[in-house]
C-alpha cells in the first residue's frame, strides 16, 4: 500500500548534491591558489626563462612577450608613450629569443611561429588605436615579428627537411 513519501526521501539527493558542491568549492579554491602561484612578477619570470633549460625557454620567453604586450596596451591607454615604446621594445627583444632558442633546441617550434604571427597581428591591431606618430615603432616591431614567424615556418618546413 502507498502512502506519503517519507520526508527523507530527498536525502540522497541532497547528500549528492552537497558532495558536488563540495568538490566544485574544493577545485576552485585550487584552480585560484595555481592562478596565483604562476602569477609570479615579471623579474622572477625572466631570471626563471634565463635559468631554464633551452627546450623550455621558448614558452617562457613567449610568456614574457605577452606580458609586455598588455603593459604597452596599458601604458599607451594611460597616455605614457615613452613607456610603452620601451615595453614594445622588450616585446620585440623576447619574441626575439624564443625565436632564437626554438630554432636552436628544434623545440616548441610551432607554438612560437604561432605566437609571433598572434603577436604581429595584435601589434597591428594596436596601431591603428594609435596616433600617428606612435605607429611607426608598432609597425616595425610588427614587422620584426612577422618575419619571425616566417624564419620558423622555415625551419619547419624549409627545403633542408
Amino acid at each position: 500500500m502507498a502512502g506519503p513519501p517519507s520526508p527523507d526521501s530527498n536525502r540522497a539527493e541532497e547528500i549528492s548534491m552537497r558532495s558536488f558542491f563540495i568538490a566544485v568549492s574544493i577545485a576552485l579554491a585550487m584552480a585560484a591558489a595555481s592562478g596565483a602561484a604562476k602569477e609570479q612578477s615579471l623579474q622572477d619570470l625572466i631570471a626563471r626563462a634565463n635559468a631554464a633549460p633551452i627546450k623550455d625557454q621558448p614558452s617562457l620567453y613567449s610568456d614574457i612577450a605577452e606580458r609586455q604586450f598588455k603593459s604597452a596596451e596599458d601604458l599607451y591607454n594611460q597616455g605614457k608613450n615613452d613607456d610603452a615604446r620601451a615595453a614594445i621594445a622588450d616585446v620585440v627583444t623576447y619574441s626575439q629569443k624564443a625565436h632564437d632558442a626554438a630554432v636552436q633546441s628544434g623545440k616548441r617550434l610551432k607554438a612560437t611561429e604561432m605566437a609571433s604571427r598572434k603577436m604581429s597581428h595584435r601589434l597591428q591591431d594596436l596601431k591603428l588605436t594609435l596616433n600617428y606618430d606612435d605607429q611607426a615603432p608598432v609597425q616595425d616591431a610588427a614587422d620584426r615579428l612577422q618575419s619571425m614567424a616566417e624564419d620558423l615556418l622555415t625551419h619547419m618546413f624549409g627545403k633542408g627537411k
